[in-house]
């Protein structure tokens, strides 16, 4: 071959391997963003039920909150190895590329801003699979690019989890009332709201386990993209870069999904607060286990209308209950045109991999 052919098919080489590389420095900054809006997004998760029964402070919540997430994601991911990460990981039934990872990625990111500026609950679980469903039929043209078997059981676990959380709660906080009938309120509710203390720092540890997983699933498809990693696996700077993220992210706070959680669904006293955490952390650590990525979001909020059906039916907001189940049930289809969208504009602008 002549030398200065050899020469420009190098220097064409070395383009297309720094080009791969800058691009997967870009999806995995894309990852991290997405874990932080999963982060601030998902914060009423864990502290929305103690701070409205003023168990704790906002500031206090956030810290407790953001703490046992980072502590979560780095101890569960080791627990039941990575289980989460690779059912999300599963979704697909084609190689993702980098430009799949990242389309499904900024169409998470991009509903789970919306929901939040809404204050409503939604799941960034949903959005994730949502958005890899879109870009993997957008990249392989076809219905042929998504894993639907993998994919009906990741929707099974996603739609029976806040109905298995709402029953739990309430039988939880039947039996709770019957056992303390006849207790001064006083002393009980103080006992109860120290109670929950340790209830948030519970839920806010099973939600970094659950979620930051997801993160961990799509930085680790672009490594397998990239030919950084042979298989798919989860290093360890992966798990502790999530865990960072999503704790930085729950510390910036929701505010708006706070109040939702918090006030709008029922206004929580210190017992229905307690029983809500409790069987919402209780599902969702099941699920880790079994490496079902539910929302804890719509546990939480499954747990919360639980508990307070059990105290008092008629107090429900059964219509800001119904607005959460729409966006709910919008999720998955409006990420996965979004996915399909990204994909499509990344394409088009020329980005491959």
């Amino acid at each position: 071959m002549d030398p200065r052919l050899r020469a420009a098919n190098d220097n064409q080489d070395h383009r297309l391997i720094g080009d791969i590389q800058i691009l997967l420095i870009v999806a995995i900054l894309v990852a991290v963003a997405f874990d932080f809006t999963n982060g601030f997004h998902d914060t009423a998760n864990a502290i929305a039920t103690s701070v409205s029964t003023r168990a704790m402070t906002p500031s206090q919540a956030v810290v407790v909150a953001a703490t046992f997430n980072l502590i979560g994601a780095l101890v569960t991911v080791n627990l039941f190895h990575a289980k989460v990460s690779n059912t999300i990981a599963g979704t697909l039934a084609i190689k993702a590329g980098l430009v799949v990872v990242m389309a499904a990625l900024i169409g998470a990111i991009a509903w789970n801003l919306l929901t939040w500026y809404l204050g409503l609950p939604s799941s960034s679980t949903h959005a994730l699979i949502g958005g890899l469903v879109g870009a993997g039929i957008a990249a392989s043209g076809g219905f042929d690019g998504v894993r639907w078997p993998s994919l009906g059981r990741q929707i099974l676990a996603l739609v029976t989890s806040p109905p298995i959380g709402f029953a739990v709660a309430a039988v939880f906080m039947t039996l709770l009332l019957l056992g303390v009938y006849r207790a001064r309120p006083a002393p009980l509710n103080r006992t109860f709201r120290w109670i929950q203390v340790a209830a948030a720092a519970l839920v806010s540890f099973s939600h970094g386990g659950n979620d930051a997983q997801k993160t961990m699933a799509a930085i680790a498809l672009a490594l397998v993209a990239t030919g950084h990693l042979a298989k798919f696996s989860v290093p360890d700077w992966v798990v502790l870069l999530s865990a960072t993220a999503i704790a930085f992210g729950t510390y910036a706070g929701g505010w708006r999904i706070i109040r939702t959680l918090g006030w709008r669904i029922y206004k929580l006293e210190p017992a229905t607060g307690l029983s809500a955490q409790l069987m919402a952390a209780t599902v969702i650590q099941v699920a880790s286990a079994y490496g079902l990525p539910v929302s804890t979001t719509h546990v939480v909020t499954g747990s919360v209308m639980g508990a307070g059906a059990a105290r008092n039916l008629p107090a429900l907001k059964w219509g800001v209950g119904a607005n959460i189940v729409t966006a709910w049930l919008l999720t998955i289809p409006a990420t996965a045109l979004m996915g399909w969208t990204a994909f499509a504009i990344l394409n088009t602008a020329g980005l491959r991999g």
